[in-house]
């Protein structure tokens, strides 16, 4: 398993792509923003 800081910064990494204006096509902005949410899923599990 991953350290929590690995997941964070990978977490923050997917934010930034997904801000940036080269992550304009649907299909690939869609998947980092699933990707996204199922990293935050695992950051919550952990901590309740």
């Amino acid at each position: 398993m991953r350290s929590e800081e690995d997941v964070r910064e990978q977490y923050e990494f997917l934010t930034e792509q997904l801000e940036s204006e080269e992550m304009r096509h649907q299909g690939v902005r869609e998947l980092f923003t699933h990707y996204k949410r199922a990293l935050g899923w695992v950051l919550e599990e952990e901590h309740m």
